[in-house]
């Protein structure tokens, strides 16, 4: 089997990317951020998720992004909205700056290690909040990066970022996770989840996942306070 790192928060777009590659074959190590996010069941979630999907490891790594703050998902001092947001307007304060490029860097670092070519991302640019690191054009930009920053690549041994659930409604991915056998139970999405993972059920989190499910038309698992 290949080796690959499957980036892996705990919520549902990854755990169906997780399910998704290993079904292509893949052996999976999943790396998860404890970066001092609100939500932080959604760690616990991910651990769990990575058991039941048989991944190969599952690593936590610590990085405190509350020292810069500037989302409310990592500081206090700013309020989760509870107002759903449109993509294509003002970008949301649940962004976290630089989070996907952070994130996939550390992929980047374990998968070179790993002599792994494949890092699988579950970015999603159509029901999601606007975020512009979900967007096709930059997961196409930070292939190409990768690909001249790494030793692998250069002495041929190119790295893909696959996001395979870039085009795919919530609805298609949460029956494409079904199919997989995803039990959706194990995962935390809320950006305001308790420690028991209870969702608030208002966020924009919570939002999109209960309207993927009503489309889906599958019962939505989600345990709400």
């Amino acid at each position: 089997m290949k080796n690959a790192v499957v980036l892996l928060s705990g919520g549902l777009d990854s755990a169906t990317t997780l399910a998704l590659a290993r079904s292509q074959g893949f052996d999976c190590y999943c790396l998860s951020l404890d970066y001092g996010q609100r939500h932080r069941s959604e760690l616990l979630a991910a651990a769990r998720v990575a058991a039941a999907l048989g991944a190969a490891a599952q690593r936590t790594l610590k990085l405190d992004l509350t020292v810069f703050g500037g989302s409310a998902l990592t500081d206090d001092s700013i309020a989760v909205p509870s107002a759903l947001s449109t993509p294509g307007e003002r970008i949301p304060v649940t962004y976290v700056p630089a989070r996907n490029t952070i994130m996939l860097s550390l992929a980047l670092a374990w998968a070179e290690v790993l002599q792994s070519r494949d890092i699988f991302i579950g970015a999603n640019a159509v029901d999601y909040s606007g975020y512009p690191d979900c967007r096709p054009e930059y997961i196409v930009a930070f292939q190409n990066m990768a690909n001249l920053a790494t030793k692998a690549a250069v002495e041929g041994m190119p790295t893909t970022i696959h996001a395979p659930l870039i085009h795919l409604t919530k609805a298609e991915i949460i029956r494409q996770g079904i199919a997989l056998g995803v039990d959706y139970a194990l995962t935390v999405s809320c950006y305001q989840a308790d420690a028991e993972g209870h969702a608030c059920g208002r966020c924009d989190s919570c939002r999109l996942r209960k309207a993927g499910f009503e489309q889906a038309g599958v019962p939505d698992p989600t345990p709400y306070l």
